[in-house]
C-alpha cells in the first residue's frame, strides 16, 4: 500500500501544473493573442510618446503657472458639481432602468447610450440651443435675469450630459446583477421603499455605483467638445484643462510645455484613479 501511495504522489509531483502563460495559450489561438497585444499597443503607445516630450526640468513651473492652476481648478471643481449633479439624477434613472419592462427600459437604454455615440460637439449645440438666449429653458430662465451660456454654469452642464451615461450604465449593470431577492425579503419584513432602498439596494451595489462615479469624474474632467460650443474658452472664466491644451496648441494661452505637461498629468492622475479603483474592487469583492 505504502508502494502504491508512494507511486502516485511521484505520479501528480509529476504533472506540473500548467503555467497562467500556458493556460491562456490553451485557451486562444495564437493569432487571436497577437491582434490582442496589436490592440493593446494602439491604446498604449499614443500616451507613452507623451512622456519623452516633457520638458521635466520645468515640469513643476509648467504645471503650477497661474492659467494652468487655474484651468486645472475649474476642471477638478466642476466635475465634481457634474458628478453630484450625476449621481442626483443618474441613481433615479439607473433604478428605474433595471426594474422597467423590457420595452421601456430599452427604450430609456437607448437615450442614456445617445451621448455616448453621438459627438460631443452635437451635444454641446444641442445644450446651447436648449440654454441660449433663444432656446426652450433659456428664455425661460431670462425672465429670471439668468444666463447660463459661457459660464461654469455651462461647463456643469457640458460635463454632467457626457458623463452620466458612464454611472447610469455601470450602476443598472450591479442592480440587474444583484437582483430583488434581498429587496422582497426585506419587504416582507415590513421595511419600506425608502428604507429598502437606503439599508439593502444601494448598499448591495455599492462597487458599482463607485466605479460609475469614478468614471463620470474622469469622463468630466476629460470633456472638450461640448464644453467648447456652450461654455467657450476664456481664460480665467471658463477655460478647462482640455480647453488650455487645445489653446496651448493653437499658438495661444498657456505654452505648450505647460499644455504637455497637464497632458501628462491628466494621464497619471487618470491611471491612479483606476488603479485604485480596482484594488479597492478587488478588496471589497474578498
Amino acid at each position: 500500500m505504502t508502494t502504491g501511495v508512494r507511486t502516485s504522489e511521484r505520479s501528480t509531483a509529476g504533472l506540473a501544473r500548467p503555467s497562467r502563460r500556458a493556460q491562456v495559450r490553451g485557451r486562444l489561438p495564437a493569432w487571436v493573442i497577437a491582434v490582442a497585444v496589436l490592440a493593446v499597443a494602439t491604446l498604449v503607445l499614443p500616451l507613452a510618446a507623451l512622456f519623452p516630450r516633457v520638458e521635466w526640468s520645468t515640469f513643476p513651473a509648467a504645471i503650477t503657472s497661474p492659467e494652468a492652476v487655474f484651468a486645472l481648478g475649474l476642471s477638478l471643481r466642476t466635475g465634481a458639481v457634474a458628478v453630484i449633479c450625476c449621481l442626483v439624477l443618474g441613481i433615479p434613472l439607473a433604478l428605474l432602468l433595471s426594474r422597467a419592462p423590457e420595452g421601456l427600459a430599452a427604450v430609456l437604454r437607448t437615450l442614456v447610450t445617445l451621448p455616448l455615440v453621438l459627438p460631443p460637439l452635437v451635444g454641446g449645440m444641442a445644450l446651447l440651443y436648449l440654454f441660449g438666449r433663444n432656446g426652450w429653458l433659456g428664455q425661460a430662465l431670462q425672465v429670471f435675469g439668468i444666463s447660463v451660456p459661457f459660464t461654469s454654469a455651462a461647463v456643469v452642464l457640458a460635463q454632467t450630459f457626457v458623463a452620466m451615461p458612464f454611472l447610469v450604465l455601470s450602476l443598472e449593470g450591479s442592480l440587474r446583477t444583484a437582483g430583488s431577492r434581498y429587496e422582497q425579503v426585506a419587504a416582507t419584513l415590513g421595511a419600506g421603499s425608502w428604507t429598502v432602498l437606503r439599508r439593502v439596494t444601494l448598499p448591495l451595489v455599492l462597487p458599482g455605483l463607485t466605479a460609475g462615479t469614478v468614471l463620470a469624474f474622469a469622463r468630466a474632467v476629460g470633456e472638450f467638445g461640448a464644453t467648447a460650443m456652450v461654455a467657450g474658452n476664456r481664460p480665467g472664466a471658463t477655460q478647462t484643462v482640455p480647453m488650455a491644451i487645445y489653446t496651448a496648441f493653437n499658438g495661444a494661452g498657456v505654452g505648450r510645455d505647460a499644455a504637455l505637461a497637464l497632458a501628462v498629468l491628466l494621464v497619471v492622475v487618470a491611471l491612479v484613479i483606476l488603479i485604485g479603483l480596482r484594488d479597492w474592487r478587488r478588496r471589497v469583492a474578498w
